[in-house]
């Protein structure tokens, strides 16, 4: 049985993925590109209780991401955002605010794919348990090995990856299907590895 789909992932998962610095995803984040989320215990918000998932502001925690890797590994939050609102809620209780380490903030991964989709990027986790990829790549391989065990290649590769694109496209009535480039970069390894076989 396979594990469903990631929910969410940390911060060091987000920079290893993407094979930028922690400082580029605070910025990201301060541009409204995402949320960097975390969870807290009960605490005021004025008349109000808040506790479980918030966002944070990037920008109250500086020190934090700091591209030179100086920085503190925890910081103090006084304000928040819940889920259902769209304005930043003052901490009054604890007085202090509450403590957050850089460990404990994560990207929701809807939001993760989200901005790959819009930056055009290549996933890095692509396979094993919970992987997270909004497309079924290991069906476009059976798709692509049946293709070849009942009608060969085609002339060209542009042909094939065009067949792959449209089987995508069935399976998502045309709302999912990934770029030519990132089914070129899977597809090529094994085009090149027949067309040898076949000189």
């Amino acid at each position: 049985m396979a594990l469903p789909p990631r929910v969410f992932y940390t911060l060091q998962e987000v920079t290893a993925r993407w094979g930028c610095n922690i400082a580029d995803v605070a910025g990201w984040a301060a541009a409204g590109k995402f949320h960097i989320m975390t969870g807290i215990g009960l605490v005021r918000c004025g008349e109000e209780i808040v506790a479980g998932r918030v966002a944070i502001s990037p920008m109250d925690l500086m020190p934090l991401f700091r591209r030179c890797g100086t920085g503190p590994t925890e910081g103090v939050v006084r304000r928040i955002m819940t889920g259902d609102k769209s304005q930043w809620q003052i901490i009054t209780d604890p007085v202090g605010g509450v403590t957050v380490a850089v460990a404990d903030m994560m990207i929701m991964a809807d939001e993760v794919h989200a901005f790959e989709e819009e930056n055009d990027m290549v996933r890095r986790v692509a396979a094993g348990p919970g992987a997270a990829t909004p497309y079924d790549w290991e069906g476009m391989n059976i798709a692509l090995i049946v293709r070849m065990h009942d009608h060969g290649l085609p002339a060209t590769q542009a042909e094939l990856i065009a067949e792959m694109q449209d089987w995508f496209a069935d399976r998502s009535d045309g709302k999912k299907m990934p770029d030519s480039r990132s089914i070129r970069r899977r597809i090529t390894p094994i085009w090149r590895a027949l067309r040898r076989e076949e000189a």
